[in-house]
């Protein structure tokens, strides 16, 4: 249950910082540079798989193939716990 919580956590982080970036959340606000730093660190080795000109699909695909990582592996790890 921990592992699978802690997946669904990242994933969670990582969608809210597309959706601030996409709403042009305020970047000077606590919370925002809060939860970017938190998905930079999370997807710190995902960074610039994907180059595109267009900003915010940038930060789509960036951002949210990590959190989808997360989710996958995350599950499949807790689930393969279960088992155990």
């Amino acid at each position: 249950m921990i592992v699978h919580s802690l997946a669904d956590i990242a994933a969670a982080f990582l969608g809210l910082w597309i959706l601030l970036y996409l709403l042009d959340a305020n970047q000077a606000n606590a919370f925002v540079d809060f939860v970017r730093g938190l998905a930079d660190w999370l997807a710190g080795w995902s960074q610039d798989i994907f180059v595109m000109e267009t900003e915010g699909l940038r930060v789509f695909f960036n951002y949210g193939l990590p959190a989808l990582v997360y989710l996958a592996v995350g599950h499949g790890a807790a689930a393969w716990l279960r088992r155990l």
